[in-house]
């Protein structure tokens, strides 16, 4: 997504990072191009979840992994990869898993949008304790963190929901956190929907296609950001290389109605869309900016920053790193009801992401392509 990304192979050279929740969607993704080397090599890399199973099936999906069948990995990753179990909302679990860190990426999250709805308390304890026992920890016991990172989604913008209350938090919280340990810099990667992630609409769609149908839309007016888990980790990245202190990275992606995602994937096939209302919490666009941040937002390579709203934190940062940014950047909100996608570019992004080669694999004759 950023071509200044390979000026930057020795980013993580020689660093230990401990990826909390690393064994989710984007954690893999995240742990995989890690350990690929385009960004030099870790001295360590600790996968810190409290899901056992999980970690299992990763160890062994990395063990198998050779130059053969996939990017070139480390051979000798089993001295480099690290698999702790425990979960963020034990402060003791998580101070454990942070000594000895030099990075840290939060991806552990309660996501999915009705379960928050239907047990909010889980949610503030994962989104919101998790994130205040990483803090914690580094302040009380002096760890020398250099940077945290974490991942927020659009709806912590405006939210309306559980998930994006507690998500909103956590971003005030790391951002706040600048305060409280000025030796560690702490920032924040936010994005909308992540394309063939887990729980997202379109392994739903997938499934419902394989089974001859129906393919359900909650409402055809709904719209959402289409980002690869590869584009959403290389906004962590790249927040990581360029984000001063309390600064939040958003990406700028395209966007598409749900109801041409649906179109694209089923095609020509007789098989029937149906509505079925709105889940509970759910929003009909995706916002990554609202109004009352555009003012404080700025264009810095391929992304829109939100610099804090904080004035002592927005002092710390180093004034010749941004000085080139563009000011007011964004005119009102940044959503995915602006600029929508036709059918035949959300045909293209979909599969230019490969998610249509397996459903069909004459996808080279849809719309005369």
């Amino acid at each position: 997504m950023n071509p200044g990304r390979n000026l930057n192979s020795k980013l993580f050279e020689n660093k230990h990072i401990l990826v909390t929740g690393g064994t989710g969607s984007l954690g893999k993704v995240l742990v995989k191009r890690i350990l690929s080397g385009e960004f030099g090599k870790p001295r360590q890399v600790t996968i810190f979840s409290r899901d056992e199973a999980k970690q299992y099936d990763l160890r062994l999906t990395f063990k198998h992994l050779s130059a053969a069948t996939e990017e070139v990995i480390y051979h000798d990753y089993e001295d480099i990869l690290q698999f702790k179990i425990g979960d963020v909302r034990n402060y003791g679990a998580v101070t454990s898993a942070l000594r000895n860190v030099d990075v840290v990426f939060n991806t552990a999250a309660l996501k999915q949008v009705p379960s928050c709805e239907y047990f909010p308390h889980e949610a503030v304890e994962t989104n919101i304790t998790g994130a205040e026992n990483i803090i914690r920890a580094i302040e009380s016991l002096d760890l020398p963190v250099e940077t945290v990172v974490g991942i927020s989604t659009d709806k912590a913008c405006k939210p309306i929901n559980v998930m994006g209350m507690t998500k909103a938090m956590q971003e005030r919280m790391f951002i706040s956190a600048n305060l409280r340990r000025p030796a560690t810099r702490f920032i924040c990667a936010r994005y909308g929907n992540v394309l063939a992630s887990r729980g997202s609409v379109v392994p739903l769609f997938h499934n419902q296609i394989k089974t001859g149908g129906p393919v359900t839309l909650t409402t055809p007016d709904m719209t959402r950001f289409l980002l690869s888990l590869n584009s959403a980790v290389d906004t962590i990245i790249d927040a990581y290389r360029l984000a001063q202190p309390g600064e939040t990275f958003i990406p700028r992606v395209p966007s598409s109605s749900i109801v041409n995602i649906a179109r694209a994937l089923v095609h020509d096939r007789d098989i029937e869309i149906i509505e079925t209302g709105i889940r509970p919490g759910e929003k009909i666009h995706e916002i990554l900016v609202s109004e009352e941040e555009a003012y404080r937002t700025v264009a810095r390579e391929s992304y829109f920053v939100i610099q804090s709203i904080i004035p002592e934190i927005r002092a710390l940062s180093d004034n010749k790193a941004i000085e080139n940014d563009g000011k007011y950047t964004v005119n009102g909100e940044y959503s995915s009801k602006n600029d929508i996608m036709t059918l035949e570019e959300t045909y293209e992004v979909l599969n230019s992401n490969g998610l249509l080669v397996e459903l069909n694999p004459n996808f080279t004759e849809l719309f005369g392509a």
